[in-house]
């Protein structure tokens, strides 16, 4: 790499950097103050607080890198351009072209950053924040593993093999002990949906006594059954699609396929997953036609302003062309890539302007 692609690298990197740390110090604020309002329920105090915000750091930067690369290359650009070093680059022979593929392969470098977070770090920081809290401010202890979903009620502990998109439980089973930690009964049901007032309609249950008299098993067609666990906890303990890795999102879609179920939201969430790592090569692009231009074109703050607002426009398209897929069943890798085409589209007619400048 030469001496002047080292140079705009490190001024990349050195902003984006910045502006990454402010983002995160803002997000981490406003989820301090959020968390302030959880502060006194059972054991939840400023300590629990403090480490759900820290955990939720891995997600927070996943999110927003992205934008930080937007905002830090528009920034790092604009100084240039005021320093009148950009017109000194470009006398010595650097074409526009030439910077955009620069700037490309830095932007691969962050991708790979962020595939790392998005793929291992952000999804099991995310979930163990919010078991973490879950725990502290309403006694329930629950954990995942290969064998599914396990929560304590009481004295009980509860096994869900599948939970489904629509909140339905599959494969579900109850272990009752006594007050000296022997086991009394097993309740197994094939699928339990949700009444209200902590209320499950457990179908097809098998009931397991365990006494003096040896063991008896009865079996009913239909059982209710009340538990601390409800969908809200639910929507806690089980990770949102956005925030699955894409293996997590791989083997989940063929399952509810294989099964019959819409796949539809988890779909588009995995395609998302497969073009994140071009989202902050475009999107340092895009920051190309609107730093460089002349004191005319207003200061750098005003430059940073139009970056800001071209980063919320990614944002809200994406959402906007999300929504809208999922409700008139579009392909997901449609939705997913028609945003990224149309900034890339913008960000080449961009750099073609600003090299026949």
């Amino acid at each position: 790499m030469s001496l002047l692609a080292r140079y705009l690298g490190s001024q990349v990197m050195a902003a984006s950097g910045f502006v990454l740390l402010a983002l995160l110090a803002l997000f981490a604020f406003f989820d301090v103050i959020q968390e302030l309002g959880s502060v006194g329920r059972n054991s939840y105090g400023l300590g629990q607080a403090a480490v759900v915000v820290l955990l939720s750091v891995p997600g927070h930067l996943y999110e927003i890198l992205p934008i930080a690369a937007l905002i830090g290359t528009m920034f790092a650009l604009a100084r240039l351009v005021g320093n009148s070093e950009y017109a000194v680059m470009r006398v010595s022979g650097l074409s526009s072209w030439r910077m955009a593929a620069y700037f490309g392969v830095i932007g691969v470098g962050l991708s790979i950053l962020v595939l790392a977070l998005g793929e291992y770090v952000s999804p099991w920081s995310d979930q163990a924040a919010q078991r973490y809290k879950l725990s502290a401010t309403r006694s329930v202890v629950a954990q995942q593993f290969r064998s599914g979903l396990w929560v304590k009620d009481g004295t009980s502990f509860i096994n869900v093999r599948e939970v489904m998109p629509d909140n339905t439980l599959r494969g579900i089973e109850i272990y009752g002990f006594d007050a000296a930690g022997r086991l009394g009964w097993i309740r197994a049901a094939d699928q339990a949906d949700w009444l209200g007032n902590q209320t499950w309609r457990l179908d097809s249950v098998t009931e397991t006594h365990f006494d003096a008299n040896g063991i008896r098993a009865t079996r009913s067609t239909q059982q209710n059954w009340q538990s601390v666990l409800t969908p809200d906890i639910l929507s806690v303990l089980l990770i949102a699609p956005e925030k699955m890795s894409a293996r997590t999102l791989w083997r989940y879609v063929g399952h509810l396929k294989a099964n019959g179920q819409k796949a539809a939201r988890y779909e588009l969430a995995l395609w998302t997953k497969f073009i994140s790592p071009f989202v902050i090569p475009i999107m340092m692009l895009i920051a190309m036609p609107f730093a460089i231009q002349g004191p005319r074109a207003g200061g750098t703050s005003r430059k940073i302003f139009f970056g800001i607002l071209a980063g919320l426009a990614f944002h809200l398209l994406s959402r906007l062309f999300g929504h809208l897929g999922l409700l008139n069943d579009w392909p997901a890798i449609l939705v997913a890539s028609l945003p990224l085409m149309i900034f890339l589209a913008v960000a080449l007619a961009g750099i073609r302007w600003m090299d026949r400048r």
